[in-house]
């Protein structure tokens, strides 16, 4: 190869390193700038939003306050008693014997059970109210008395309910009693003669 051509191949090279030097920082200020670009857009966005009177989520003459359940009569307690009552070998109690509730207000209380029996058992709570027009205000969202309980030998638990009282309670209802009767499904199970 002569020195003419080595000298034609090293300019070459020389330009073609500085093209790609060029393109190099000709994209590197482009991507900064669609960087920044990206960046301002949240602030220009808000700013125009805020001009035209569009998209406003949060207008700034509202100040946060504290929500509340407007439905909770705070003018009147309703004292809720509770009582159990079993048929069958096993404990169980509520866990307080009374509570105070606004009518609206949420409030739990549980239920504990125990199986004293040495074989699992199916049970099932059946609930009561006095006065007994009390029922039709008296509004659980949980209960264990929904469905069926199963308890293993010797198991305890805690069962809770999650009630509110219904505003529209008569006035002169102030007490409440909501009573479970928890009772065994079935019965022991039967165990078979060895050698039949």
């Amino acid at each position: 190869m002569s020195e003419e051509t080595k000298q034609v191949v090293a300019e070459r090279q020389s330009g073609t390193k500085k093209l790609n030097l060029t393109m190099l920082s000709k994209l590197l200020v482009i991507a900064v700038v669609m960087f920044g670009f990206g960046y301002a857009l949240v602030p220009i966005y808000k700013q125009i939003c805020e001009l035209t009177g569009v998209n406003i989520l949060t207008p700034k003459d509202i100040s946060i306050k504290e929500i509340s359940n407007s439905q909770i009569d705070r003018t009147r307690e309703v004292t809720v008693e509770f009582d159990a009552n079993t048929q069958g070998p096993w404990r169980f109690r509520p866990t307080v014997s009374s509570l105070k509730v606004h009518p609206g207000e949420m409030a739990q209380i549980m239920y504990e059970v125990v199986n004293k029996q040495a074989y699992k058992m199916e049970a099932q709570a059946i609930p009561s109210y006095a006065p007994q027009q009390a029922a039709a205000y008296f509004k659980k969202m949980e209960c264990f008395c929904f469905k069926q309980q199963t308890l293993e030998a010797n198991e305890a638990r805690q069962m809770p309910v999650v009630f509110y009282i219904d505003p529209s309670l008569p006035k002169d209802v102030k007490t409440i009693t909501l009573s479970y009767t928890f009772f065994e499904v079935g019965g022991k199970p039967k165990t078979t003669a060895e050698g039949v």
